[in-house]
Order: structure tokens, then sequence, then C-alpha cells
């Protein structure tokens, strides 16, 4: 068989980059040739973790259909979060935790999709299944992406099944998860060395909400203060961006993942929809939101809704 390129969605967070490493360690043990592959550098927080654990990040591409005619999805399934001629290729398999949405294919494939905080714990079931080892490289790996998605099990994504992965990789790799996540999370929030068009294109995704497209970006920060204090810049950049990719509106989530907080940053001419969603009144285009630090979770539904009424 044909290799395949394993790879998470655009602008790569700690769970895209390490489910692509740990799916490909899968399928290779699996006697199915396999490359994870990346279309972005890590950020800090992923390259915090790659370096603790001693693993190379993955090679980075710009496209697949010229290197391999079929391809594996980790993280991610919806078309315009993928490769840019993702219709190019076979797509074997799809691993995720997200909504499904925009995707089809013409064969048959392997789905599988569960409603868990992080990819990897669902990669991690796998490997138990089909009775393959977890190097501890890889397990710390994997432990890095279940604390990344579920901010240290604080996000309303966290499942009892992360946890318990969690604590079972954490002993495969031998680290403290707390003392370990604390550091890896912290090492995620050094912002002063981004632009501020890095920050809004560090952890941002679009999606399709009803006849709009709306993207929606978020920031991790230790204070939310230190993001807003260029907010004039970030709104023209944003302001920008709708203009030249048509999104209908761009929010910008700042997390405090200390106080598990968020204020909303908003442009565009979606801002009646946001305001009925979280039940909140923006201004000066922020709004803060208690308790609120899950896009997946806590953002996408409610807007989908409240564009969709």
């Amino acid at each position: 068989m044909e290799k395949l390129l394993v790879f998470g969605h655009q602008n790569p967070d700690t769970d895209a980059i390490t489910s692509a490493i740990s799916f490909a360690h899968y399928l290779n043990e699996s006697g199915v040739e396999a490359e994870a592959v990346a279309f972005e550098g890590p950020s800090e927080e992923t390259a915090f973790a790659l370096n603790h654990f001693n693993w190379e990040a993955p090679r980075v591409v710009n496209t697949v259909s010229n290197e391999v005619s079929a391809v594996a999805l980790v993280d991610h399934n919806e078309f315009q979060q993928s490769a840019t001629d993702i219709t190019n290729v076979e797509i074997k398999y799809v691993i995720d935790h997200h909504r499904i949405s925009n995707f089809e294919t013409a064969n048959p494939l392997y789905y599988r999709s569960e409603p868990v905080g992080c990819t990897n714990t669902v990669i991690y079931k796998m490997y138990q299944e089909k009775g393959i080892e977890i190097p501890a490289q890889i397990a710390g790996l994997m432990l890095s992406a279940i604390i990344s998605d579920t901010l240290l099990f604080k996000s309303p994504t966290c499942t009892p099944e992360d946890v318990a992965v969690a604590k079972e990789l954490a002993a495969i790799a031998d680290v403290d998860v707390a003392e370990y996540g604390m550091d890896m999370l912290k090492a995620g929030t050094n912002l002063d060395s981004k632009s501020s068009e890095e920050l809004l294109d560090l952890d941002a995704k679009s999606f399709p909400m009803g006849d709009k497209s709306v993207r929606i970006g978020q920031v991790n920060t230790v204070d939310i203060q230190d993001v807003l204090k260029r907010q004039e810049e970030l709104v023209s950049l944003m302001t920008a961006e709708n203009a030249a990719e048509n999104y209908d509106l761009f929010v910008l989530m700042i997390t405090n993942i200390v106080e598990s907080d968020s204020t909303l940053l908003v442009v565009g001419n979606g801002a009646d929809k946001a305001e009925t969603a979280f039940n909140v009144t923006f201004e000066n285009q922020t709004a803060f939101l208690e308790g609120v630090v899950s896009r997946k979770k806590q953002i996408v539904p409610q807007l989908t809704e409240a564009y969709t009424k």
C-alpha cells in the first residue's frame, strides 16, 4: 500500500500535531506505512512538549496531492480546515472529536469520532484495543494534547475518559500531570514575541454557519488585558481579513487559563448574533464570558444556533 500522510487541521494546535504523530505510529505498527506532517510549525506550547519528550516536529507541507493519493485526517474533518487540495486525494481514515460538517467522500473509509475532550483520548483507546504498546515519548505527547485541549481538565469538554487516559499516559511517560501540565500551558502563553498577525492565526478555524462564514480564533494567556492592549491593531487586522476572506464575523476568544474565563473580541456584521448567542452586550467590541474556555463546546454550538434560527 502507498504511504499515507497523516495530518491535523490548519493552524495546528498541540492535539493536531501530536495526534498526527501518535496515529501515524499506530498505523505503522499496524502494517500501514504512514508519515505525520503538518501545515505549519509547532506553537510554543507544542514545541515545549516536543522538546520535553525529545521528539522531532512533523515535516511541514503546503499540499498533499503532489506526494500521495490517500491521507488520514486527525483532529478535524471539515474540508475548509484541512489541506487546500483535500478534494484531490482519497481520505482513508478520520480520527476526531469535533462536530461533523462539510464532509463527504466517494469511497468508504474508517471514521471514528467520539465526544471526548481530545483526539488522543480516542487514539489511546485504539492502541489498547489492538494491543499496541505506546512508547514513553509518544505517551508524553498524547498526554500533552489532553492537557492542552482540556486546559488541565478544567474545560467543559473534559470527560472522565480524558482524565483516566491522561493518568495512564502519565504513568507511561513518567511525568507528574499537574506540574508538567502547568509548565506546558504557561509556555503557550508567552505572547510578547508574537505579532498581532501571529496571534490571530495562532489557533484559528473557519466555520460555516447557515449561509455565513465565521472565523474563530483563540489565544490562551494569564492576563487578558495583555492581549487587549493590542485591540486597535487586532481590530484593524480582523477587519482586513474579513474583507479578504469573505468572513461575515471574526471572533477572537481570549482565554485566561488560570481563571478559566474568556473575553470575546468581535469584528464584522454578526455582532448581534454573538450577543444573542451568549446573552451579552458588546461594549467597545468586547464582552466577558465567565467560565467559558472551550471554543468547541461553549462558542461554536451557540453561534451556530444563533445563525441558523
